[in-house]
């Protein structure tokens, strides 16, 4: 399982990494894939559940989601937001008339989908799309997957405090605080590195964007948990070789993009 989860992230990161620097519409359409994906994992789990959510309305409403940031930034948000509510109620309309009885819930949570998916998962796209968002992007994901790792190598050795037994019994508040550690660490030691190109960052910039990454995002992985536990699974699918599905690879990044584009254009006035 390790090698092939190695062996996944040699090949898949050059990609990555690539794109990320590439930015512009090759990137936004790498998000918007990556989410689309995730949605349609989203909808699986829900009908393991018993649920029927309409797949159709989640995966096109994501990648609709996507593709306006990526054209059009937050203009015209409040109108295609509305008009995917409209859509997905008059959908679950006609499930109810076929007879449907929990329609009223599948409508609820094929928004949920929507919005937290498709809507979150957009502000990668605006992190890359601000004034040196390149640099912004390469500190703020990055220590997100620093704070994990710190998290991960604690925690599995010497941590005994559940943090959340029934969400995610292996992880610890050991590994918790270790995360916290090393996603400041981490997130300084960048800031200190692309301050080089970028002189914005600061050691101490890139350290709280850190400590909120290892505060936070911790966040977004166990409320993926808790769509998998509802449902008895333990990846949203296994279209990654050893790393489970993408839902499982993005949980994290939803919370990382939010809280970075609003640290860079609300604190630092990017």
């Amino acid at each position: 399982m390790l090698r092939q989860r190695i062996l996944v992230i040699i090949l898949l990161l050059p990609i990555g990494i690539f794109l990320i620097s590439l930015g512009g519409i090759a990137f936004n359409l790498l998000i918007t894939i990556i989410m689309a994906v995730a949605a349609y994992e989203y909808d699986l789990l829900m009908r393991k559940g018993g649920w029927e959510p309409n797949r159709i309305v989640i995966i096109a409403s994501t990648a609709a989601i996507c593709l306006m940031r990526s054209f059009f930034q937050f203009e015209y948000s409040g109108l295609y937001i509305s008009l995917i509510i409209l859509v997905a109620m008059t959908v679950h309309l006609f499930s109810y008339e076929k007879g449907r009885d929990h329609a009223p819930i599948d409508f609820a949570i094929t928004l949920t989908g929507i919005f937290y998916i498709g809507w979150l998962g957009a502000y990668l796209i605006s992190v890359r799309s601000l004034e040196g968002g390149l640099w912004w992007f390469m500190l703020i994901i990055p220590s997100v997957w620093l704070a994990d790792s710190a998290a991960y190598l604690v925690g599995s050795r010497i941590g005994k405090t559940k943090l959340a037994p029934r969400l995610s019994p292996k992880k610890s508040w050991e590994g918790y605080w270790a995360g916290i550690v090393g996603g400041m660490l981490g997130g300084g030691l960048l800031a200190l590195a692309w301050g080089l190109r970028y002189p914005v960052f600061t050691f101490w910039k890139g350290a709280m964007i850190g400590l909120l990454m290892g505060v936070l995002t911790p966040l977004g992985d166990l409320g993926e948990s808790m769509f998998k536990r509802m449902v008895g699974e333990k990846d949203s699918s296994n279209l990654i070789p050893g790393h489970g599905g993408f839902f499982d690879r993005i949980d994290s990044w939803l919370w990382a993009g939010l809280i970075g584009y609003y640290l860079a254009t609300l604190v630092w006035k990017v």
